[in-house]
């Protein structure tokens, strides 16, 4: 079984400055704890990584902190922090980008910001920037900014948007009965899904859910994300250290994917690779 994780973090607080970091996740997260993650995977993971939200002004160095370990890790990419908020700044970190050949893509983190900031003329020029130097856009937003990022992919169709963790659905508690099909949060990824040039992450749903979770928990919403999207716009994200145990993610995601598709080569590998254009 191949894997190619789209999700990955690193960090450690004591090189670069995480001010969102607490509790469990304020500690370093580097290649010996991810090997210690990665101990009861049947595979050998490849990865992308994707910005930590580390301080802005420490972006570029987030990535070259993260390209001395490539090789050590298994990184075959990265999604670079970008402030597309300032269509300069973002110009300044594109150049700086195009010097550093890991680099797939940028995130400008969208959660905790105001409904309607990606609709915002700078913001728009910055991703059609993104588009031109033909890099991906990693679109991180809670479920009720969905219809945000239908609006961006409208706007610039030109840019291949990533969505991550399924637009963050409430999972809710292990013994939740609600079904994730046929909400408001299914509805509105139906109408992204439209957007041919939108693809979703399967990833993040560990740190939707309240605490502990199960397979037959997240199944339904893997299952509106398949509807949605299909299975050749659909990648496996691990989301460690903020979500796992990641060997029960990935083999959630792999048995779901292997009684829905059968082939789970493109939802675990493949998709990425093509992508994020991985070497």
């Amino acid at each position: 079984m191949r894997v190619v994780d789209s999700h990955l973090h690193l960090w450690d607080p004591d090189l670069l400055d995480y001010d969102w970091l607490e509790g469990a996740l304020l500690r370093r997260f580097g290649p010996d704890e991810l090997d210690a993650a990665l101990a009861d995977v049947p595979a050998e993971p490849g990865f992308v990584f994707v910005q930590a939200e580390c301080a802005p002004a420490q972006s570029v160095a987030e990535v070259d902190g993260v390209a001395a370990l490539a090789e050590r890790v298994g990184v075959r990419g990265i999604v670079a922090r970008a402030p597309l908020e300032d269509p300069a700044a973002t110009e300044a970190h594109l150049v700086a980008y195009a010097a550093r050949p890991l680099v797939v893509g940028v995130r400008r983190l969208l959660q905790s910001e105001p409904d309607g900031f990606a609709g915002r003329p700078g913001f728009r020029a910055a991703a059609q920037a993104v588009a031109s130097a033909r890099l991906t856009f990693d679109a991180c937003v809670r479920a009720h900014q969905l219809p945000d990022v239908i609006a961006l992919a409208d706007a610039v169709p030109e840019l291949t948007i990533v969505l991550d963790h399924l637009g963050k659905p409430a999972v809710g508690d292990v013994d939740a009965a609600a079904p994730a099909g046929g909400t408001p949060w299914a509805r509105a990824l139906a109408a992204l899904a439209e957007r041919p040039n939108v693809i979703c992450k399967l990833s993040g749903l560990p740190a939707e859910s309240s605490g502990e979770w199960s397979a037959a928990q997240v199944r339904p919403f893997l299952d509106v994300a398949l509807d949605a999207f299909g299975p050749e716009r659909l990648l496996f994200g691990g989301d460690w250290p903020v979500s796992g145990p990641y060997g029960r993610w990935l083999d959630t995601v792999s048995t779901w994917a292997a009684d829905r598709i059968g082939d789970t080569d493109a939802v675990l590998a493949a998709n990425a690779e093509r992508v994020y254009g991985l070497r």
